[in-house]
């Protein structure tokens, strides 16, 4: 059993986050932000996604794989 206020493997990754800085800027600005991943090859814009959708969802060895879906078939006899 989990003690109260122990990290979860989710919130060790998070952990050396210093939260006393706070910085703002302009949401509707130009930003470098495009030119910076349109610099990237497809691969790497790729596994950033991977990483963003891993952080956002948590990531489950167990679930990773496809369904695998069994169904039976009877003939009807000739």
């Amino acid at each position: 059993m989990r003690r109260p206020g122990a990290l979860t493997p989710e919130r060790e990754a998070f952990s050396d986050v210093d939260r006393s800085v706070v910085t703002w800027g302009d949401a509707l600005g130009e930003s470098d932000e495009k030119a910076f991943w349109l610099s990237r090859t497809p691969l790497d814009r790729l596994e950033a996604v991977e990483f963003l959708r891993e952080t956002a969802f948590g990531y489950d060895p167990t679930t990773a794989r496809l369904q695998r879906v069994l169904e039976v078939v009877e003939f009807a006899p000739r």
